[in-house]
């Protein structure tokens, strides 16, 4: 993933978008973490459903997602 994140306010996470995120393309993707928990939403829209994942399951979960 490349850094391109996006603060809704001083007090929001940092977002980190994934860089195979397009304007218009259909991977959208946005990451952020907290000790507990890797979050996951759709860049398109920011204030929809997010996923919640334990860091341990996000980690499994990463070979599976990359686009080879």
């Amino acid at each position: 993933m490349i850094r391109k994140s996006s603060r809704e306010d001083a007090t929001a996470p940092e977002w980190i978008k994934s860089s195979y995120s397009t304007p218009d393309g259909p991977d959208c993707v946005e990451v952020t973490t907290d000790p507990d928990r890797v979050l996951v939403r759709d860049s398109k829209n920011p204030h929809g459903p997010r996923l919640a994942l334990t860091p341990t399951t996000w980690a499994a979960f990463l070979p599976h997602a990359s686009k080879g």
